[in-house]
């Protein structure tokens, strides 16, 4: 598996070619820190080793949510607002995730009760000259980019407010699950801006053209039902006593993504995002790509799996023999064609399972 996924940054490589080949007709193929003990569904509790301070707490989960990775963006004083030391915190996380092949899905929450995240810090803008300001924003865009190019699932948990750079993260997330009192809007233009970390291009891809723009250009504020309603979020729950209802909805729907398949799970994000870029035949070429590269993966593994299982079978069936041949009365060579035909039906049976 790890040979598997250590060439899905070649598969990436050969995605893009394929999808320009494609459009020309001719398709070819180029080439965290400690993890502290977690009680999931314990409110907002993670551990005795989780830090008031951190501005951005990563838990890597255990026993029955092992391979869930949560990031818990804990900025109190500031409803979670992003600032240049969140995001480099984000950036060298979501960093550090991208590389683990023990990460199976990746869900970002707040640790802040009634907020997800309020947008840019506005304060800490109001300090900066116009051409940090520039910068800011580019690292925004960038960090959030890096969240969407994670190669695993990732789950936007919205149990509070997700508003302009906010709703731009959440967006970034495969999935998006909110309570049903959650507020979520890109509200730049009632500051004479416009979003800058992606939203103008990742709403309408996400609920259409027409729609995006209506609320864009009137910063309306949604809240989890409408927003279900308009496809801009996956699932909405009615919130709880603990305010975490999202992120109990996220947690369950992570849960599901475990027993498949890893090596899949990535391939198939990177084939789904590649091809809504481009027109259905590229499309289609993408995913034969990708495809192809799942087959040649997993033959070599499933070769050495069902040959290791059938050696396993046969050492046992080895300390049987005596017992095989007393009980059903047996000469050696009747047990030997019987032995003959049972590998070929086990070494069938292992390399196609």
């Amino acid at each position: 598996m790890a040979a598997a996924l250590g060439g899905l940054g070649l598969l990436q490589g050969r995605v893009r070619l394929a999808a320009a080949a494609a459009a020309a007709a001719t398709f070819s193929l180029g080439r965290c820190g400690h993890r502290a003990p977690v009680i999931p569904w314990a409110g907002r509790s993670y551990g005795s080793h989780a830090k008031e301070e951190e501005e951005l707490r990563v838990r890597y989960l255990d026993d029955e949510h092992q391979g869930i990775v949560v990031l818990g963006l804990n900025r109190s004083y500031a409803k979670n607002a992003l600032s240049k030391n969140l995001l480099k915190m984000m950036s060298k996380a979501v960093d550090a995730l991208k590389s683990d092949k023990k990460v199976r899905t990746v869900i970002f929450r707040s640790e802040v009760p009634g907020i997800f995240c309020a947008g840019a810090d506005l304060k800490e803008r109001a300090k900066m000259h116009s051409s940090e300001v520039s910068s800011f924003v580019s690292k925004a865009r960038a960090t959030i980019n890096e969240m969407a190019n994670l190669p695993v699932p990732t789950i936007a948990a919205i149990d509070g407010a997700a508003l302009g750079g906010g709703l731009e993260l959440a967006l970034a997330c495969d999935i998006r699950v909110a309570a049903s009192s959650a507020k979520m809007g890109l509200v730049e233009t009632k500051l004479a801006i416009i979003p800058g970390a992606g939203g103008t291009q990742r709403l309408p891809r996400t609920i259409g053209v027409s729609l995006a723009k209506e609320l864009i250009f009137s910063a309306r504020i949604v809240d989890g039902e409408e927003a279900k309603s308009i496809g801009l979020i996956s699932h909405v729950v009615e919130q709880n006593e603990a305010g975490d209802a999202a992120y109990r909805r996220a947690l369950a729907l992570a849960k599901e993504f475990l027993p498949q398949g890893p090596v899949a799970m990535r391939v198939a994000k990177l084939a789904i995002n590649q091809g809504m870029e481009v027109d259905l035949v590229t499309g289609l070429a993408i995913e034969e790509a990708c495809y192809a590269q799942i087959l040649s993966g997993i033959s070599g593994m499933l070769r050495r799996a069902g040959y290791k299982a059938l050696s396993t079978k046969w050492s046992r069936m080895a300390g049987m023999r005596h017992v095989l041949m007393e009980t059903n009365h047996l000469s050696v060579s009747s047990l030997q064609t019987f032995e003959q035909k049972l590998k070929r039906v086990v070494e069938k049976t292992c390399l196609l399972t």
